[in-house]
Order: structure tokens, then sequence, then C-alpha cells
């Protein structure tokens, strides 16, 4: 039966383990989603075992990923650059706030990185809108310039140039522009991450 390549055992096994830990989930979690044992996955993340491609597909399986992508087959280094005109942008000047993703879309990755401009007077979003991200996510914003108020739970902080804040992003949040000038600000959202 064919096995990953055994130069990559170890690689893998560091992969499995910080795509496990960054989901929160125990090695017996990963054994009830991917219906590989826990001992085989112990085995397979201290780099003792080289597992099949069967195996290596239930794990990924178990991890919400595509082999290719727990594998790393979809990218194509080390370093990937996104260039200013390949930014994926929001749709424009949505009530205002305009926003672009500056991060790649690469497989299995559990961070975002975006920029976000807004007009006097408008907002990320509103009261009453549910949280966008998944539980666990954390959120930190460092205001570019001018002077946000992010309203996070209820609770309003007055945020200026300069300023940066982090915040349980499963929250009921946003952001909003007070004016008169219009702000701007970098946020890195990373999901599923343990509140510890």
């Amino acid at each position: 039966m064919a096995t990953v390549d055994a130069s990559s055992v170890a690689a893998i096994g560091s992969r499995v383990r910080a795509l496990r830990e960054a989901m929160d989930l125990s090695l017996r979690d990963l054994a009830e989603r991917s219906g590989v044992s826990a001992p085989m996955l112990s085995q397979v993340e201290r780099g003792e075992t080289s597992p099949t491609l069967q195996v290596a597909t239930r794990i990924a399986h178990g991890l919400d990923l595509r082999l290719s992508q727990l594998l790393r087959l979809d990218e194509e280094g080390a370093v990937t650059i996104v260039r200013v005109q390949e930014r994926r942008r929001g749709p424009s000047s949505v009530g205002g706030h305009r926003y672009e993703v500056l991060t790649p879309p690469l497989p299995g990755q559990r961070s975002e990185l975006s920029r976000h401009v807004l007009t006097p007077g408008t907002a990320t979003g509103g009261p009453g809108d549910p949280p966008v991200h998944e539980p666990g996510s954390r959120e930190t914003a460092l205001i570019e310039s001018g002077r946000v108020v992010l309203h996070c739970d209820g609770t309003a902080y007055a945020l200026d140039a300069g300023d940066t804040v982090t915040f349980d992003a499963d929250l009921p949040h946003h952001f909003e522009n007070p004016g008169p000038e219009e702000a701007s600000l970098l946020a890195v959202v990373s999901a599923g991450l343990r509140r510890s």
C-alpha cells in the first residue's frame, strides 16, 4: 500500500499536530472525526510512522482539508507574495466601508489579514449582526489613521491612530467611524484558536 514520502513524515506530523491544536481538538476528537485511531495519530504526529495515503486522506478529512492541502501540494513554496493589484477586494464601498484581504487564499490557512477603510459615519457592520467568525476566533486590529469605535459584545471602545486592540471575534462586534475624517485599520483574524 502506498505511503507518504518518508522525507515528508516529520513535516506532516508536526503539521497535523499544529492544525489539530489550532482547531482545539484532542487526539481522541481527531480520531472520532477521521476514523484513525488515537495511537496511530500520535505516532504520525511524532514522526514515528509514515501513514498510508488512505490514512493521510482520512486525517485530512478529520481536519476539514483535502489531502493535497494537508501535504501542501497546492502551495508553490514557503513564501507567498500578494501584490497590491492581486488583493481580494470586498464589494466596492458598501455603505462607505471598503476592505481588501491582504493574505493569499492558501489551503488550511488559519489567519487572515485585511485592510478596512471607513468614511465618516460608516461602520463595518451593525448592532445585532451575528458574529461572522467561527467559535474561538481572535481578532487584532491596528488603527492606521483616523479614529474608530469598536463595539464588542455591547461595550464601546474608542481607538485612535496607532492604537491596537485584540478581542474575541466570535462575539458580536463592529467598528464605526464617528468622523469627521476617513479612518483605516488593519485587522488579523486567527480562526478557531483556544482562549487560554
